[in-house]
């Protein structure tokens, strides 16, 4: 019987709005460095596996004493990417975790797998936030879920979901109703993920660009672990200078 827990990091070089953004350099060290160091310090973790197709990444992993895996040039998302590495490993859960996010903590994957394993029903786990301003509520890059009462997801949407048709020209989100914000890390159980890419897109995956849909489509159960981890994804250069403005901060006196 399949055990244990793997972490599979998905990186590839070309990106839209930042080429090569797993090398970009945060405190002069790459950022899936970063991303690597920190999934690490999880201790729930039984193996960590940067997945690549590009053989700069590869090579700057492996320079830094990271475990790498070659994987194909043709998958459509970083899921299927991450199910490539999971064959190859016998683990029970397999966690997909953004190799975008520098300042990933390690309890928020701690949270997630906990949570799944609570939830017998649920064939993937994930994690919710609490919008602090309306600003971030109408953002399309900002992921809305709506929850049922035992936390697994009804539904995500770019648009601003649930509708409060008794606010008055929808404001003050945040203090009328608790929204939640989606942060992009999933927990599958092994033979789900097999499943699940083997899937074609769905009309809501297409719609909503959302591979999450595909999973809610099909008439399964995500659940939600409730976080404070402030999640921050580089995925502009705006975004990378930021990005090394709080690495400065954090690091500051050190």
């Amino acid at each position: 019987m399949p055990e244990g827990v793997l972490g599979v990091i998905p990186a590839r070089y070309e990106s839209t709005r930042l080429p090569g953004k797993p090398l970009a350099l945060i405190g002069g060290k790459p950022m899936i460095q970063h991303v690597y160091e920190q999934v690490r310090l999880c201790q729930a973790l039984d193996a960590v596996v940067v997945a690549t197709d590009d053989e700069r990444i590869r090579d700057c992993v492996a320079g830094f004493g990271g475990r790498v895996m070659m994987t194909s040039p043709s998958h459509p998302s970083g899921s299927d990417r991450v199910a490539e590495v999971a064959r190859k490993f016998s683990a029970e859960l397999i966690v997909n975790i953004q190799g975008d996010e520098p300042f990933l903590q390690p309890q928020a994957i701690e949270a997630a797998l906990a949570k799944l394993r609570a939830t017998p029903a649920a064939v993937a786990g994930t994690l919710v936030k609490k919008f602090t301003a309306d600003e971030q509520i109408r953002q399309p890059g900002a992921v809305k879920v709506v929850l049922r009462d035992d936390d697994c997801a009804l539904y995500f949407s770019r648009s601003v979901i649930p509708f409060l048709r008794d606010l008055p020209e929808q404001a003050g989100f945040h203090e009328a109703f608790p929204f939640w914000q989606h942060i992009g890390l999933y927990v599958f159980r092994r033979e789900f993920l097999f499943q699940y890419v083997s899937w074609p897109q769905g009309q809501l995956e297409k719609a909503e660009k959302l591979e999450q849909l595909r999973i809610l489509e099909r008439g399964y159960d995500i659940v939600c672990a409730r976080t404070d981890y402030e999640s921050f994804c580089v995925d502009t250069p705006e975004d990378l200078k930021k990005a090394q403005e709080i690495w400065k901060e954090i690091n500051r006196g050190r």
